[in-house]
């Protein structure tokens, strides 16, 4: 029988704030933004979580649920800093770990009794080691699952842990709303309640069959997902889980910018193309990645938005390449003259080798020369921070790095010897 943490960081961008400002401890606080502009709530504190604001929700929305919060833009940075931290403690626990997000992971404990103790044990050791050597608070859920342990973690909070004890999964799960099954959002809610549904024993009481005649594939995940099952990204039959911590990379790399006044400048357009594709490609260099597919969004000012991506023949990590593709793929789609609202650039399909040829002019040597001069930039801003430097196209598309649920993680560094299973 497998045991499975889910370890989720309270309040993570709000309590690494008050790390640094102690003042904000006990008061309403919401990371993202300003209270009068556009964008969506990254965090809120749990006081002003009283008011219904919580993540995702617009910025001016949270404004008017809670006047009297205090709107932080964030430090994006910061959050990344104490993430790897988090890491280096969930390292020592367990050989197996796979974060989920910035604030998130999941840990395979399952053999490591002798080493860490039972399982409520392990998890108040975690929870006290975290805690003393980040000063930030966790909550921690213990299932034969991922399902379970991200549930139960959810059900722990604040500050808690809770464990499903082998055979009392459905038991559990039954009087819960089905909107506490991940992956059920408001429509797919609203989809269930129309069929009678409001309680994930109401989902247990119902044939696969059913399910899937009414949702597809989706159906027998939530079939597979009211029992607590694991078997994949779906829960299907078909698909076995996969190891935690198996294959830890990213599978794409974006980044997106929403302008506070929708804008038709061409030079000011592209400028924000070229930041986002600087921001980017740092991020596959952090990897050691190289991406073959490079990918445009564009979103107008009446919600219309345009996906846009182009394969290469040679993988890149390179800025001015990058930038490259984006730059057609935006000059082939926009409407002059049309407003925009938010631009972003996405990269996939990795590899950890580049190519022989490059767009700069077909020669290794030269691909190799930028890419020692971009590494130096790195450099430079890890050390006096992201607007540092900048290559001249993306020097007038600075902008605040905007602060969301779905930071990109820097890469695991190498640490002490894991402990192995016992």
């Amino acid at each position: 029988m497998r045991t499975i943490f889910h370890v989720d960081m309270d309040a993570f961008f709000v309590s690494v704030e008050e790390l640094y400002d102690p003042s904000l401890k006990g008061k309403a606080v919401v990371v993202g933004g300003k209270r009068d502009e556009r964008g969506v709530c990254a965090a809120a504190s749990y006081e002003a979580r009283k008011f219904g604001v919580h993540s995702a929700m617009p910025l001016r929305t949270a404004a008017k649920l809670c006047p009297h919060a205090i709107f932080l833009e964030g430090h994006p940075e910061r959050y990344r800093e104490h993430s790897e931290k988090v890491r280096a403690v969930l390292d020592r626990f367990s050989p197996q770990v796979e974060m989920a997000s910035i604030d998130e992971a999941y840990l395979d404990m399952t053999g490591t009794e002798k080493l860490h103790g039972p399982p409520l044990r392990a998890a108040q050791s975690l929870h006290d080691d975290i805690k003393r050597t980040t000063g930030l608070n966790s909550s921690i859920g213990i299932g034969t699952s991922r399902l379970i342990a991200k549930i139960s973690s959810d059900q722990a909070k604040p500050n808690g842990a809770l464990y499903v004890l082998p055979g009392c999964e459905r038991e559990f799960l039954a009087p819960l709303d089905v909107r506490k099954v991940p992956g059920v959002g408001k429509v797919t809610e609203q989809n269930l309640n129309a069929l009678g549904i409001h309680t994930i024993a109401d989902l247990q009481k119902l044939d696969d069959a059913f399910l899937e005649e009414k949702f597809g594939a989706w159906g027998l995940a939530l079939a597979g997902k009211s029992r607590g099952e694991d078997a994949g990204s779906w829960f299907s039959k078909e698909v076995p889980d996969s190891e935690l911590g198996g294959d830890g990379g990213p599978k794409s790399i974006s980044h997106e910018h929403t302008y506070s006044t929708d804008t038709a400048d061409l030079d000011a357009l592209e400028s924000t193309l070229a930041r986002l594709s600087e921001m980017v490609a740092r991020r596959l260099r952090e990897h050691k990645l190289h991406a073959r597919t490079i990918g445009l969004k564009l979103r107008y000012t009446d919600f219309t938005t345009i996906t846009r991506a182009h394969t290469l023949d040679q993988p890149t990590q390179l800025d001015p390449e990058i930038y490259g593709v984006a730059r057609r793929l935006f000059r082939d789609n926009w409407k002059p003259g049309s407003t925009i609202r938010l631009l972003g650039v996405r990269v996939a399909q990795f590899e950890h080798t580049a190519g022989q040829l490059d767009l700069l002019g077909g020669i290794e040597g030269k691909q190799e020369k930028w890419k020692n001069a971009l590494t130096a930039m790195d450099r430079v801003r890890d050390k006096f921070g992201e607007g540092a430097v900048s290559l001249a196209r993306g020097m007038k598309g600075v902008f605040r790095e905007r602060t969301h649920e779905a930071l990109p993680e820097k890469p695991k560094k190498p640490g002490p010897n894991k402990p192995t299973k016992q």
